[in-house]
């Protein structure tokens, strides 16, 4: 797949919910960050599965299915929205094999190496067990 350069970052569920959520503790500091990468500084990238987790997150947040899809359909238009296929999953199995990595963050990590993203925005540190990936944490800016 076409590598990405220096500024691309793939940006994790974590961040974007945050981000979107009512009372979140920290909404202000995700929000901040993704201003700041939408603002030129950096090309903000999103997995498949980060759309489909906003859907799942914003439902059960808010049982409202309108506003739901409206914050993911806001999202993709937001981010470049990379594709999930084979190659993606056959990545992402592999991450679970040999790293501490799970599911869906493993489909994040791989869907950023597949493309040659090397930086992921997330406060989850299960990203730091990647080899190719650096974690930039929205919490620490």
């Amino acid at each position: 797949m076409n590598p990405m350069d220096e500024h691309a970052v793939l940006v994790d569920s974590t961040v974007l919910a945050h981000a979107l959520g009512d009372r979140q503790p920290h909404k202000e500091a995700c929000r901040r960050y993704l201003r700041h990468v939408w603002s030129g500084k950096g090309r903000a990238y999103a997995s498949t599965e980060m759309i489909q987790e906003v859907v799942h997150h914003r439902l059960r947040r808010t049982g409202d299915r309108l506003l739901a899809v409206s914050d993911a359909r806001d999202s993709m238009r937001s981010f470049i929205v990379l594709n999930f296929d084979h190659e993606v999953l056959e990545l992402a199995l592999e991450l679970i094999e040999r790293t501490q990595v799970r599911g869906r963050d493993a489909v994040h990590a791989a869907t950023a190496l597949a493309y040659g993203i090397e930086t992921v925005a997330s406060s989850d540190p299960a990203f730091d067990s990647i080899p190719g990936l650096r974690r930039v944490d929205p919490l620490a800016s």
